[in-house]
């Protein structure tokens, strides 16, 4: 059985609010206060750059378990304007929005896997970003 709940990103309350659903989800399951802080950050910076970039769209925290392992999977979803040039944002540095650059390098060197399509044109315009922790 699969749990995930979901947080539609508005607004920077909903930025609050889904570090706290993946805070109180990591805990729940067993990961290690400094993994939680991990997990955490990894969903602030996604739900950051969704408000930032696509204005609205949604952060999702699955429970998984395969084989035994236990973990999380963060998917972060939006219908933006896409990306671009996806090996641009994943360079450290790189930033459009004054920041340190740090965004979705952070969030890959942060999680265990890191997945990220894009489309710029289309019906199925936006970005969708997969992350997932396991418990060690």
């Amino acid at each position: 059985m699969t749990f995930q709940s979901c947080v539609r990103i508005t607004d920077e309350w909903d930025i609050v609010s889904a570090r706290q659903l993946g805070r109180n989800i990591s805990k729940e399951i067993g990961f290690g206060t400094v993994d939680q802080a991990r997990i955490t950050t990894a969903i602030s910076e996604l739900a950051r750059n969704i408000f930032l970039y696509a204005k609205t769209g949604e952060i999702c925290i699955l429970k998984i378990n395969e084989a035994g392992r236990l973990g999380l999977k963060i998917v972060a979803k939006d219908q933006g304007p896409g990306i671009l040039d996806i090996r641009k944002v994943m360079q450290d540095g790189y930033t459009t929005s004054g920041g340190l650059g740090a965004g979705l390098p952070g969030v890959k060197r942060l999680m265990d896997s890191f997945d990220i399509e894009s489309k710029t044109s289309g019906e199925e315009k936006g970005t969708i970003i997969t992350a997932m922790k396991w418990i060690r």
